[in-house]
């Protein structure tokens, strides 16, 4: 009896303790902030296709087109702390891929007009409050919150102090990019949200990146060329050949090209060769399969650029002198190799969304 009494007891003081918690906290649900990233409207706010109106995926394709990679809120808030309290439909657990990435979020706040890193945060049970930062100053901030990477949201709550301010703020981006491919483009193995080469692009050139990387899917499949085709953009970009071997490069990407480039007639088509694997290093097998993609993109890819005026192709996203051990896991960059990718492919697309604005 004693031990049910304390056990009711416990409850209750825990009840309390959570009430006087909550007490000091207001939450707004995430749709009403300002959502970056979006390729295409969606039922669900949190997924980045809409499952009912594109076709043909496979069910593992569908099951990535409803992860949240690349999007993000956008809001100010003069709340000395911000708490999170998501609810996960499906979570992912990769060997190599951090519980942050997967599931978690990342914050950043804008500071001398940079977006600067202020904190990431998983909640250590599901479907729990979590505090993303706390103690900061009652100055009024601009943020960039990062949804996770391979993982479904519900719903989710962003928790701000009682008394202050939250509140959705316009675009910051001016221009809008989509990005397209593998597990690469996706962020497979970037320790946070934030820090997959395109989300870091985002941040370097000042451009909405939409992330429509579908992780070890991407095979030029002409119902993905129809989705990209419904997609209104600036600029698209093609993680294209990480996936695909050299016969269905060869095989599928006219009739991709051909479906594409139908609807995007003027914007740049970015295409870009696929990257060195390190577990290519020593393993002849792989080696060859790499190198027998990279040839048959660049064999391709000039007789593209003469019938599309609009396709380009870039063959070293990687800057050519590297020479540090840049693998996190044998095929996927660390932070650091997608910190390389973003800085040298950054600066390439950079070149052509130039050019093209002077003609």
């Amino acid at each position: 009896m004693k031990k049910i009494i304390f056990l009711l007891l416990s409850v209750l003081s825990i009840g309390t303790l959570l009430g006087q918690v909550n007490s000091t906290i207001k939450f707004m649900d995430a749709f009403e902030l300002t959502m970056i990233g979006k390729a295409f409207p969606t039922t669900n706010p949190y997924h980045r296709v809409d499952t009912t109106y594109f076709k043909g995926m496979t069910a593992s394709e569908n099951q990535q087109a409803r992860c949240s990679a690349g999007l993000a809120l956008a809001f100010s808030t003069n709340s000395t702390f911000i708490d999170l309290l998501p609810v996960y439909k499906w979570e992912h657990k990769k060997d190599n891929m951090t519980g942050i990435s997967t599931a978690g979020f990342d914050l950043y706040i804008k500071r001398k007009n940079q977006w600067v890193y202020a904190g990431s945060a998983t909640p250590a049970v599901r479907n729990s409050r979590v505090t993303i930062i706390s103690d900061m100053d009652t100055t009024l901030k601009e943020c960039l919150l990062y949804l996770p990477i391979y993982s479904e949201l519900d719903e989710l709550k962003v928790g701000v102090h009682k008394d202050a301010s939250i509140a959705p703020i316009p675009d910051p981006f001016r221009k809008k990019v989509v990005f397209f491919g593998s597990s690469f483009t996706q962020g497979v193995s970037a320790s946070r949200p934030g820090m997959s080469y395109p989300m870091q692009i985002e941040r370097n050139l000042n451009v909405q990146v939409c992330n429509l990387g579908f992780s070890g899917n991407s095979k030029l499949q002409t119902y993905f060329a129809e989705m990209i085709a419904a997609v209104d953009a600036d600029a698209i970009v093609f993680d294209a050949f990480s996936n695909p071997d050299e016969t269905i490069i060869r095989e599928r990407l006219p009739l991709f090209l051909d479906i594409v480039t139908k609807t995007h007639t003027k914007i740049p088509l970015i295409f870009v060769q696929t990257i060195h694997r390190g577990n290519s290093n020593f393993n002849e097998k792989i080696r060859d399969r790499e190198d027998k993609k990279r040839r048959v993109a660049s064999e391709l890819m000039p007789g593209a650029m003469k019938k599309y005026k609009n396709v380009f192709f870039i063959e070293n996203p990687l800057p050519r002198n590297l020479s540090e051990d840049i693998s996190a896991d044998g095929v996927h960059p660390s932070d650091l190799g997608y910190y390389y990718w973003a800085k040298n492919l950054g600066s390439q697309i950079n070149k052509i969304l130039k050019l093209r604005t002077k003609k």
